[in-house]
């Protein structure tokens, strides 16, 4: 058992309200919050927070870790050339051990700003469970495959391989994007959501080009088109969602769907400005992910918590448009709920213990006005101290505890890069 004392908590279970108290970890689970009681049980460590806060760590709802080899590579473009000239063409000369070597520095990036799940779309994914597992932090594979409806046969394998592979691996249905497949995948991605009850996910409204191009095809919006499918019977949700119109979120508030919005990396790909605020103000669920370390080119829940509120503001010239305190529950407990982690959502007694601690005596969060607001709006990834996931700390104070060195990742990775960039 850990114990945790002398803490603020914010427990996220109602809100962004924060209480003084202490909270204990059993395993891999939270098995006490609240007030010190007169006895205390034998702890394996104890923790003085120090009046600092504990708080859900942040969950990276869409995001491609293993594109880090390709930060910094590909600048300046659109995404369709991005996509088409600059990114492709070296991913095909990627094997499932660069996968496994380039998931492990995102993975250092990730606990280091407090992010213990990924949901992810990529390849070979038995390295990156391999890479995720061995580290401690949990992954949800996004299924990635495009082309025909042959390649859905793919997909079920992938499903029924990973989706109870490991306690830290779950698996969900989806393809790449509606442009790069064709409507009989589309048919038969539905056909199985339907027979296996499970939600799909996909990129989806991008960019204009891809919305209006679709819009071409089959005379109706991506969103609209995917739903005439029955793709969404049993929910799911899209990535960008940033050529949106109201009946576009009509669809998503209707079938209870995730718009996971990307803000650093729709803005870097001058993509657009995503309606974060009309969605809000729809009851459409919101979550926010990074995207790859290619297109960001950062794995940083604070930028896209900062920019997912302040483009709003200059969306609709209204310094009220969007609450802050939306980013940080959408960057927390709904990119948990979006990717089906339902137990690792919030800080409550029985839950998974996936929590991080943020240093509230950092200059850059002083005064403590309004907390919430401050993590989102002036928060840093170097304020995170400790990042525990399921129950183990796997970042505290600048060291890692993950079972290998940041030095040898590192030596690993350039050696690759090297390679594959030549």
């Amino acid at each position: 058992m850990i114990r945790f004392y002398n803490a603020k908590i914010m427990t996220m279970a109602d809100g962004c309200g924060i209480t003084a108290g202490e909270l204990w970890t059993d395993g891999d689970r939270i098995s006490y919050i609240g007030d010190t009681p007169a006895e205390l049980p034998a702890f394996e460590r104890e923790i003085d927070v120090c009046g600092n806060l504990l708080m859900p760590s942040f969950k990276n709802a869409h995001t491609h870790s293993a594109m880090t080899f390709l930060r910094s590579f590909a600048e300046d473009v659109p995404l369709q050339t991005w996509l088409f000239e600059k990114v492709f063409p070296y991913e095909d000369r990627l094997t499932p051990e660069d996968v496994y070597a380039f998931d492990r520095l995102a993975i250092l990036e990730y606990l280091a700003s407090g992010t213990t799940a990924a949901f992810d779309m990529y390849f070979y994914p038995e390295s990156s469970a391999a890479a995720f597992t061995e580290a401690g932090m949990r992954l949800v594979f996004c299924g990635s495959i495009n082309g025909t409806a042959k390649d859905v046969e793919r997909l079920n394998s992938q499903f029924q391989q990973f989706r109870n592979l490991h306690p830290l691996v779950k698996y969900r249905l989806g393809f790449h994007a509606e442009y790069t497949s064709d409507e009989s995948l589309h048919r038969e991605v539905a056909r199985l959501a339907q027979a296996e009850h499970e939600p799909v996910y996909t990129h989806i409204s991008e960019t204009k080009r891809e919305h209006d191009e679709c819009i071409e095809r089959h005379g109706a919006s991506p969103a609209q088109y995917l739903e005439s499918l029955g793709l969404w019977e049993y929910g799911g949700g899209g990535f960008h969602c940033v050529w949106f119109d109201e009946a576009d979120r009509a669809v998503y508030k209707r079938n209870g769907l995730w718009f996971v919005s990307c803000p650093a990396s729709n803005a870097k790909l001058a993509s657009g400005i995503a309606p974060l605020k009309e969605a809000y103000e729809e009851g459409v669920q919101l979550a926010l992910g990074t995207d790859g370390p290619a297109s960001n080119n950062a794995l940083d829940p604070f930028r896209e918590m900062y920019l997912g509120a302040v483009l709003q503001k200059l969306r609709h010239n209204d310094a009220a448009a969007l609450p802050a305190a939306e980013m940080l529950k959408a960057a927390t407990v709904g990119g948990a709920r979006a990717m089906g982690l339902h137990d690792c959502d919030i800080l409550a007694e029985g839950r998974q213990a996936d929590l991080i601690m943020i240093d509230l005596t950092a200059a850059n969060l002083q005064p403590p006005h309004h907390i919430p607001e401050s993590l989102v709006l002036s928060g840093d990834r170097a304020n995170v101290k400790l990042t525990m996931c399921a129950g183990k700390i796997l970042y505290e104070n600048g060291e890692y505890h993950i079972g290998v060195s940041p030095a040898e990742i590192l030596a690993d990775t350039a050696k690759r890069i090297a390679r594959l960039t030549d």
